[in-house]
Parts: structure tokens; sequence; C-alpha cells
């Protein structure tokens, strides 16, 4: 637990905040060594293997091991769960062969295994599987690794060795590194120079970090494992006095970018992949709170978890439409994630989809968060450009001119948002009819919001309507909210989106049929696997044109009366709907440029990776699940940048969505007189892993609403705001035909140990008015301070 300086307590990494650790080190209490060490002994007792595989019958399997982590292999479980501890009437089952779960040697390294295939949580488990790679000499590359990564000082390498390794191992270790520090600065760094001095940052593993193992986290043979340049923002926090120490868990491919359709299909297929935020390479981490739960409703999982356990001190994340805020929301930790072009992402990184793809900053509180976008700012040109990523090159007046901790609000004094109004985004609480899995944590941060936010800081809260979401009575109600608005804008920004065919083939909004002439309504061929309507096992559907229209108006005149308000518009046309989105081909594109991009950086160098395309890339690679295997193959089959032209355009709606979404937030911040938004960001507790998800959240557990700040590309902050102590978990059912396992409500509750398990509240203001964001958001966490450290993962 962290102690102030003031009171003479030793200090102790876990929960100390950057300024305490600085502070540690200027009185000479500690040294950049002995912190790096205690990050490593840390990992080594709690970084091991966090889940167990689902086989058929639930027998043992033989001992196996993995690859060197902070000093030692990886043992596996030889225990195992029965499939159908999870999935009932599996004797019944007559669908596609399951994926059951397996030991196998991995591609890039066979003399080290990893689980495949279908995996579990580990009951009151003491590993949370965080970090992938550590950056420590012999284990951070499966290229250069043991003796062919020999410190310089003791002499050639063995024969044989890859001769990229001569050059790599002149790259100091994270402790080398540490120790390279302590000898020229001592007690004395220029912390204006080097603010991030002794900081030990975790990084999201498709980060490029030039002295670790670097390729998205999949598992691929590449010639070379590690790049030949970090990522821009790894090296500005190098040159800001960070210790870079390791890449951390995530899903591979930020997400595994979903299948585009082809004639490729997997041979078997997995029910579940709810808590499957996993790498082949590197395996699945568990959540702190409950080790049977996911870590994460998005990629970003190791990033926040390793800082929840305190296995580092702050990690870059990158969310694509939930991977920064649902793992930040999973552990109880802080979040600030800048607007899409302020931080460069895509320029040094395998990417999902580069239109939402975007770097966040996970702290164990805001104003370290904060701390550490100020130190990502480019000293010679003062702001984030990064040459390698288009969506940087924004105006420059579009970045917050001052400091984001310029703008923190220190005390959480009473009243200290007085005066200010910030709309409640009911939409994100909704219930549906019946439904307990939800009220937990509705109601608890309800409570939350008015006792911190309206009875304490002293704002106005005023709230907007959703059919299935309750109001209070004692708050002001919107009068333009976002439903009004997205009534009176979709037909300007995005009148594609009213002539929609759902994945049944009919009108996604009814009412437009039924009021205009007969008209070509569009179908896609596959929403975008972030998509919570999209199960897990979906495959690729493309459905051409259809006719329908029963009405006498002409499509061009309903789009004018609905926007002027002179007809209803339809019932779910609301900030959930419109979300949905077609797969974009953008993965293709950013997968082959990437390898591009390494291997040309290789080659200026002196070295050859051979790995430079898709189809490099597929011929030398394992996958955990055989569904991304095919969809890999059917990625690189891709050879139009466009989706067919007769159904819809993924690249274009985003682009579209994007403006459409924030004139909408515009409309409701203006028409309201409102400083800014808070949001419940899920209203579910973490999922249970390998097991069934929320019947309307997909297979990842994801709210539609939830959607809106990502594909606007708006500024968010997430902070904790509690714990529940009860779940409602869904659970598997046969279907009729006992082909499919659907997922189904359960009204059983589940009591959970203490603290519980986390939520989290999201703040979100105009492009341009972060400085509110970042005062509204630090003053809830300093007044409420909810966050607990986990009681399972403490000092060692």
């Amino acid at each position: 637990m962290q102690h102030s300086q003031t009171d003479h307590t030793p200090f102790r990494i876990e929960e100390a905040t950057i300024s305490e650790l600085q502070a540690a080190i200027r009185t000479g209490e500690i040294t950049c060594v002995q912190i790096v060490q205690g990050y490593i002994d840390r990992a080594r007792a709690y970084n091991g293997v966090a889940s167990v595989l689902v086989t058929a019958e639930g027998q043992p399997v033989a001992p196996a091991s993995g690859t060197v982590r902070a000093g030692a292999a990886l043992r596996f479980p030889t225990a195992t769960v029965a499939a159908s501890d999870i999935f009932p009437d599996l004797d019944r089952y007559q669908g596609k062969p399951l994926e059951f779960g397996r030991m196998e040697p991995t591609r890039s390294d066979p003399s080290v295994q990893q689980q495949f295939g279908m995996i579990t949580g580990i009951p009151d488990g003491s590993q949370v599987n965080a970090l992938s790679t550590l950056n420590i000499r012999g284990e951070r590359s499966a290229v250069c690794k043991g003796d062919l990564d020999r410190h310089p000082s003791l002499g050639a390498l063995p024969p044989g060795a890859p001769p990229v390794c001569e050059f790599f191992r002149h790259y100091p270790d994270a402790l080398e590194h540490a120790a390279e520090l302590d000898a020229k600065y001592g007690a004395n760094p220029d912390l204006e120079k080097m603010p991030m001095y002794g900081v030990v940052f975790s990084f999201k593993d498709p980060f490029d970090c030039r002295d670790m193992r670097s390729v998205g986290g999949g598992d691929a043979a590449y010639d070379i494992d590690v790049p030949a340049r970090d990522h821009q923002l790894v090296g500005k926090l190098r040159e800001k006095g960070a210790i870079i120490f390791a890449k951390a868990v995530s899903t591979e491919y930020n997400g595994r970018a979903g299948d585009p359709g082809g004639e490729h299909l997997p041979d078997e297929i997995l029910p579940s992949i709810l808590g499957y935020q996993r790498t082949t390479w590197a395996g699945n981490p568990a959540n702190p709170y409950d080790t049977t739960r996911s870590a994460s409703l998005g990629s970003s999982s190791g990033s926040a978890l390793s800082v929840s356990t305190n296995l580092v001190m702050a990690s870059l994340g990158e969310e694509t439409r939930a991977s920064c805020r649902g793992p930040s929301n999973h552990n109880a930790v802080a979040l600030i994630l800048p607007h899409k072009a302020m931080l460069g992402f895509d320029g040094g990184a395998v990417g999902a989809d580069i239109y939402t793809d975007r770097t966040g900053v996970i702290c164990r509180s805001v104003f370290d968060c904060a701390r550490v976008v100020d130190a990502l700012v480019d000293a010679k040109t003062d702001g984030y450009y990064d040459p390698r990523d288009p969506f940087t090159t924004v105006p420059r007046s579009s970045i917050l001119a001052t400091p984001y901790i310029n703008h923190l609000s220190h005390g959480g004094s009473e009243g200290a948002l007085r005066g200010m109004r910030i709309g409640v985004v009911r939409e994100s609480m909704i219930i549906p009819e019946g439904s307990l899995a939800e009220r937990p944590i509705v109601a608890a941060a309800n409570a939350e919001i008015k006792a911190i936010l309206r009875d304490h800081l002293g704002a106005t809260l005023v709230q907007s309507s959703d059919p299935q979401a309750e109001n209070d009575p004692e708050l002001e109600t919107m009068g333009v909210d976002f439903r009004t608005a997205v009534a009176r804008l979709v037909s300007i920004f995005m009148p594609d989106l009213l002539f929609r065919l759902g994945a049944d083939g009919q009108p996604v909004y009814r009412e437009v049929a039924e009021a205009i002439i007969p008209t070509p309504f569009v179908a896609g061929g596959m929403p975008s696997l972030a998509s919570p309507t999209v199960a897990a096992g979906a495959e690729a559907n493309f459905q051409p044109p259809k006719i329908f229209g029963t009405g006498k108006m002409k499509p061009i005149d309903y789009c004018v009366a609905l926007t002027e308000g002179k007809i209803a518009p339809p019932r779910n046309l609301d900030i959930h709907s419109i979300q949905e989105q077609e797969l974009a081909t953008t993965f293709r594109f950013h997968i082959q440029q990437y390898l591009m991009r390494r291997a040309d950086d290789w080659a200026a160098k002196g070295f050859t990776e051979t790995l430079t395309d898709f189809a490099a890339l597929n011929a030398r690679s394992k996958f955990w699940g055989d569904d991304q295997r095919a969809a890999f193959l059917n990625w690189d089959a891709l050879s139009d940048p466009r989706n067919r032209l007769d159904g819809r355009q993924g690249v274009n709606e985003r682009i579209m969505l994007r403006e459409l979404l924030r004139r909408i937030d515009m409309m409701v911040l203006l028409e309201n007189k409102l400083d800014g938004f808070v949001r419940l960001h899920s209203p579910w507790v973490p999922g249970k892993i390998g097991h069934a998800n929320q019947p309307r959240g997909g297979m990842h557990n994801i709210t539609l609403e939830s959607f809106f700040g990502p594909n606007a590309g708006l500024t968010e902050i997430l902070i904790p705001a509690g714990y529940v102590d009860v779940a409602y978990d869904p659970v598997f059912t046969l279907s009729a035909d006992r082909k499919r396992y659907l997922p189904t409500a359960s009204n059983t509750p589940t009591s959970l140990a203490a603290p519980g398990l986390p939520f989290s509240l999201v703040f979100r203001c105009e492009p341009g008015k972060e400085d509110v964001s970042i005062r509204i958001a630090s003053a809830y966490e300093a007044a409420s301070r909810r966050r607990v450290s986990p009681p399972a993962f403490g000092p060692i």
C-alpha cells in the first residue's frame, strides 16, 4: 500500500504514485535498480499461468513448460475441466465439432508449449498472467534467447547465432538500464527534462519496443522477433526517463480483427470466447478480484491488469472500441483515452481498425495518467505528431494547449464542481424488462453519481431518457436528448443508416419501410466483430440489396420530415442501434503496411526479415483458435480495399459515423447548456472465462452504447467508482436444433468476496475542452477514492 513520505513510513512500490516514487529516489530511500528488482520479484510471484484447459472428459494432461518469465519457465496445470461442466447436454449436441483444450508447441519456439483451444479460469488462483515478455536479458526475445542474448562483456555469442543477436544484445535490459540511470543521476535526476524518471512501464503487446519481442501478441516465427525501432511513444518515454519493463498480454492483433468471409472455414469452433483476452504466444489473463473471471471486455487486458496488481506503475494500452476502457473498468484503474488524432498508435504497432485504434494511458490514478500524457509531448514540436500515423495530421488548435496536470482538481472538496452542468447518459444504464444482471451495478452507479457529483461536489445533473432506463425524479431531464438529436441529424450526415437490413434480412428501422415507397435497402456481409450482435463462431453471410416499402412517401421526403420533427422517429433509432458497422478491409491494408515497414527498417540496419506479407504471416503462425486460422487466410485472400460494391462500405461508415456522433454530442451539450457527460462504462460484472456471455452483450459482453466515444474518436476519462457484491451470471442452454449453445439469462445470484467486482464511470466533453473533462474526473476521483488494491495480490 502507498504511504506519503511525511510520516516516515518506508517506501513500497505497491500502490505508489509517480510523485511518491520520485520523492523516494531523491531522498535516497530507493534506487532505480531496487525499483526494477521489486517489480521483477512481483512478476515472479504473480505473473504465471492463470487458466486451465477445458477438455472433452476432464482428464489430466501431461506436465508441460512454457517460455521463461522472470527467470523461471512457465508451468501449466495438468488438471483440466470437463466441457460438460460448462456446456449442458453435451452428449446431445449435434453442431460443428468443438475445439477442446490441448497443449501444443508454439510456432515461434517449438521447445516451449502453450494452451490451445478451450480454456477457463482457476478458482482462487494465485496468478494473473498479465505480462507476456519481461525486458530481462535472455528471455526478452525468442530468436535471441538465453546465451544468444549474452551481455557483450561476457564474450562472443555461441557459434551459429543469428547475426541480429550480436546487434540486439547491446541493448541494456531493464535492470541494466536502471543501473545506468543510478550511476548517471543518483538521487538528483532532472525531473523537468525527465518527468518519467524511474517509472516502470508495460506496453500492450502490439506496441513496437526495440528491446523486446514485439509481434502483435501472435505466435509468428519472424526471422527477427524484435523491431528495428521503437514505437514513437515508447521512444518518447525512454527519453523522459521511463524504464521500458514489459510487454502486456492482450488479445492478439488487437482483438483478432474479425473475419471478412471467404472460402476458408474453421474445422472446429469455440462456443464461447468470453474472457479470452488471449495471445497464442503468452496465454490468457485472469481478473485479480476473482480469478475465474475476465480481466477485460477489451484487448488491452494485461496493461490494466499489470497496473492494478502492481506489476508496473503505468502502461500504454490501445483501444479500437473497448480495449482500454474495458480492462480499466475490470481492474479498477484510471484511464485517460485521448481523442483519436492526439496520440498516435498505428505508426509503430499492429492495429485492428486504423479508423478507431488509439493509445490509452493507464495508471492507478488520473493524476498519474495526466503526468504521462504530458510527458508524451514532443519537446521539439510541442505536440504529438507522428509522421507514420496519418491520423495525427490534425490542426494544432485541436490539441489542448496547456498541460493536463494544470487542470487537475486535487482536493475533491465540497462544492468543487458547483456551477457545472453534467449530462447523465441514461442509455448506459438500461435494464431490459425482467433482467437482473444489470441491477446491482446500475443501482450502485446511480447512487454514486448523486452522492459524489451532485451532493458533495455540487454539480447539477441533467439526465437523458431511454425507454429501458429509469429516470430519477430528483434530476432535471434534458430537453433535446440523444434520441432527438439522432432524429434531427441522421438524414444529413448518414442517411444510408436509415436503409439498412439486419441479419434477418428485414429493415433495421421498420417504420421507415412502412412510410416510404418501394426502395432498395442494403445489408452487409459481416458486422464488425466488436459488435455485441455478433456471436462466437459467426460466419460472414453477404445479402444482396432488397426492395422494401409499403408507404407513400419518397425516401428523401421522409428524411426531411424526420429532420424537421414532422413524423415520429423509428422506436429503435437511438445511440445504440446506430453504432453497428460493417467490417472494413483496413486490417488487410494495415498488416501489409506494418510488415513492409518492419522489414524495411531492418534492411536499413543491414539485416533481413523475410516475413514481409500476409501470406508469410499465415505460413509461419499458429493460432489458439482454429477460427482465427481460417479468418487470417480469408484476410490474405482480399484484393480490393473496398467492400462489395452492392453492399455496405465499412470505411465510409466509419468516417460518416464519426461526424454524426460528434454532431449529436455537440447538439445535446449546446441545447442543454452542459459542460460534459458522465456515463456508466458497463452494467455487467466481469464474465466468467469461457462461460456464457450476457444475451444482449455479444461474445465479449459489450453494449452498443459504449461504442459512442470510440466511434466518435472523443477523449474519455475513466475512474473506478466502486464494487458490487452480487452477480447474476448467464448460463448456456442447448438450442432446439441441438446445433448451438445459447447464452441464457439467470436469476440465480452469486455472492462475491470482498471487495466485490468493480465498476467505473466515464467522463467526456467536447473536442478541445479536455481541460473540463480532467477537472470533473479528477475532482470525482479525489472525492470518492473508490479503488481497492486486489487483496489476493498484495505485498510479497
